[in-house]
């Protein structure tokens, strides 16, 4: 059975017609669909990461901020989407700021759970530049629990992963979290 036949007998075990007019082409675009909503699995890290990488005499706090986020509960297939804020202190290496979003959705784009996904970014930057410190906090409303299960419409939750002195020193991580909410626009 290929790819478009499961979907095309998922769409008759829900009760539809297939080859009604607006499902006819619906397995088609819902394969190409996940496709790219999965893409990450083909997102090479390692070279993203080795293009990214410049010494650079910089230890001051790197912040980027509300990177948007889209992913796929692997519980359930449906999406979470939030946004991510990432920061670490350099210690000779800094990766260039547009890698670090292309970083955030190489790992999103795969089925997965928010608490993974914070983790995982936190732990890639940590090993390919050897910082003094990363924090990630990943905030997303899941429509797991928005549309079944609790149907709680307006309830977000909140991850982070702390690693270093983002971990040890209070001040640094008090100091992350307020840049991350502070409003600069």
């Amino acid at each position: 059975m290929d790819n478009h036949e499961i979907v095309r007998s998922l769409i008759e075990r829900l009760g539809e017609d297939p080859q009604r007019e607006g499902l006819r082409r619906t397995p088609e675009r819902f394969f190409k669909a996940m496709e790219f909503l999965t893409s990450g699995y083909k997102a090479d890290v390692e070279a993203l990461m080795q293009r990214a990488l410049f010494t650079v005499n910089y230890d001051e706090m790197v912040i980027v901020r509300d990177i948007e986020v889209f992913s796929l509960c692997e519980h359930h297939l449906l999406p979470f989407y939030g946004r991510c804020h990432v920061a670490y202190l350099p210690q000779g290496k800094v990766l260039g700021l547009s890698k670090i979003p292309r970083l955030v959705d190489a790992f999103a784009r795969r089925l997965q759970v928010q608490e993974r996904l914070t983790t995982e970014i936190a732990e890639t930057i940590n090993d390919w530049i050897k910082p003094a410190g990363v924090g990630v906090v990943i905030e997303a409303r899941h429509l797991c629990m928005m549309m079944r299960g609790v149907e709680k419409q307006h309830s977000s939750a909140g991850t982070s992963h702390m690693l270093g002195r983002f971990r040890d020193c209070a001040e640094t991580r008090a100091e992350f979290l307020s840049l991350m909410k502070s409003n600069h626009s």
